[in-house]
C-alpha cells in the first residue's frame, strides 16, 4: 500500500495543496487530476523523492508501512512513467530493459519474456529510435517493471499518442500494474484516462483535493 499522510506543498506566496491524505492499496490505480501548475506532478516528485528545490512539501510519505521520507529516490522502489520514453539512445532495445534488472540471476530470461509480454519478442536488437511511439511505450513500461517497483507513479504517461494508440497503450500498462499488485498514482488531464470504475480525485483552485 502506498500512502499519503497530511501531505501539503506550496511554492514561495502560494498554497498549491493543502493538506490531504491518500491510502492507494495493492494493484489499485488512483487518477489525480486538476488544472495546470496544481502540483499534480510536484507531488509526484515529493513521492519519489526528487522534489524541486524551490518547492515547499511537509507530510509522510509510507510504502507498505515502511516511511520514506529522507530516503532517496533509488532506495525508494518507486517505478515511473512520463510523457517521454526515457529510453537510452545509445542501448537497444534489450540492453535498455536489462539496465533495469538488478538480480545477476536470469537476466536474459526476464528480458526475453517482458518483450514477449507486449508482443516485442523480436526487437531486443532494435535501437529504440526504430521504434513507433507505441513500441517505445511498451518497452518503456517492461523497464519500469522489471525494476520490480512496489509503487508506480504515472505522470501522463499516454500524453503524447495519438487517440488509437493512447487506448491500448493505457490499458496494456493497466494490465501489468493491476496483475502485479502494485499501487499506482496516475497524474493526466483526461478523465478518458481513468480506470474505470477507479477512484479519482480532483485538485481545486484552492489547493483542497476532492473525490470525483
Amino acid at each position: 500500500m502506498l500512502e499519503i499522510r497530511n501531505a501539503t506543498l506550496a511554492i514561495p506566496g502560494r498554497t498549491l495543496l493543502k493538506p490531504f491524505s491518500l491510502a492507494v492499496a495493492a494493484g489499485e490505480i488512483v487518477t489525480l487530476m486538476g488544472p495546470s501548475g496544481s502540483g499534480k506532478s510536484s507531488l509526484l516528485s515529493y513521492i519519489g523523492g526528487d522534489l524541486d528545490h524551490t518547492l515547499q512539501a511537509s507530510g509522510d510519505i509510507v510504502l507498505n508501512g515502511v516511511p520514506l521520507n529522507g530516503v532517496p529516490p533509488h532506495r525508494r522502489r518507486i517505478g515511473r512513467l512520463f510523457q517521454d520514453d526515457l529510453l537510452f539512445p545509445h542501448m537497444t532495445v534489450g540492453e535498455n530493459l536489462l539496465f533495469a534488472i538488478a538480480s545477476p540471476q536470469d537476466r536474459l530470461p526476464k528480458m526475453r519474456a517482458a518483450l514477449e509480454s507486449v508482443q516485442l519478442g523480436g526487437f531486443k536488437d532494435r535501437p529504440p529510435h526504430t521504434l513507433s511511439g507505441g513500441q517505445r511505450a511498451r518497452v518503456s513500461l517492461m523497464r519500469t517493471l522489471l525494476s520490480e517497483p512496489l509503487a508506480v507513479l504515472l505522470d501522463e504517461p499516454f500524453n503524447k499518442l495519438d487517440a488509437k494508440l493512447r487506448a491500448s497503450v493505457r490499458d496494456l500498462t493497466f494490465q501489468h500494474i493491476t496483475s502485479r499488485n502494485i499501487p499506482a498514482l496516475l497524474v493526466t488531464h483526461d478523465a478518458g484516462d481513468a480506470p474505470s470504475k477507479g477512484r479519482v480525485l480532483m485538485i481545486s483552485d484552492d489547493g483542497s483535493v476532492q473525490h470525483v
